[in-house]
């Protein structure tokens, strides 16, 4: 894929990406690709294979592809802390972990006022170190993408994780189904889907934002961003 393959729906958009670069396929083979995370020492990538319970590994260096991790807990969204280090959502573990830099795995949240969470989606983490992620359904509703379960919160919510006492508190609790999310690259604003859509012709597929309070622990508003007009959206970056 060149850039004379990509249509412009606004001229604005021109001076955001580099004409001369083009999309090249690294790999195919999964059943459902999702959240990739680069590791810039390491020149390599690892992303989800959702349904396939696997993480996989792309070593920019030499071009191959290797199984990073299975099974992955049905990991889903990624993303590398200020140390370095993986974290990771996941769907059947119920849970967002931590890949230390020896290679085990710590649990970083899988409950959140004694119930287990649904299903963590995808994460983000802010430069004071906490985590945020969003915690839909998706993974308990059907054996496809986790395994089949009741939602113990009864909710589907985004959350924060304090870096400091790893207290797991409740952000954002009026979305359908809250799906990517990311800040604002001054982190006063933090977007986020929700893919509701997918649970009823009339909820929601827009991305809204948030204000994010001075002490980064609380957000307020939360007005639409903007409407998803063909499909949905996902995860994202800023």
């Amino acid at each position: 894929m060149t850039a004379a393959d990509y249509e412009l729906l606004d001229p604005r958009f021109s001076r955001l990406f580099n004409a001369n670069e083009r999309v090249e396929k690294l790999f195919t083979g999964c059943r459902w690709a999702e959240g990739p995370a680069w590791f810039a020492a390491g020149r390599y990538l690892v992303w989800s294979d959702i349904p396939n319970n696997r993480m996989l590994r792309y070593d920019e260096t030499d071009g191959s592809v290797s199984v990073f991790r299975q099974p992955s807990g049905n990991s889903n969204g990624n993303t590398v802390d200020r140390q370095g280090r993986l974290i990771t959502c996941e769907h059947s573990g119920r849970r967002v972990s931590r890949t230390e830099p020896d290679g085990s795995v710590t649990t970083v949240a899988d409950k959140w006022r004694g119930k287990r969470l649904n299903s963590p989606n995808d994460v983000v983490v802010r430069s004071d170190g906490s985590i945020w992620f969003t915690d839909p359904a998706y993974g308990i509703d059907s054996d496809y993408e986790g395994d089949h379960a009741e939602s113990e919160i009864g909710a589907c919510n985004v959350y924060r994780i304090d870096p400091g006492t790893g207290e797991i508190d409740a952000v954002i609790t009026d979305m359908v189904r809250p799906n990517g999310l990311a800040f604002s690259l001054d982190e006063s604003l933090l977007y986020v889907a929700d893919t509701g859509r997918t649970h009823g012709a009339k909820n929601p597929a827009h991305i809204r934002v948030f204000n994010v309070g001075k002490a980064g622990k609380k957000v307020s508003g939360g007005k639409v961003f903007a409407d998803c007009t063909a499909g949905l959206f996902d995860g994202f970056r800023l």
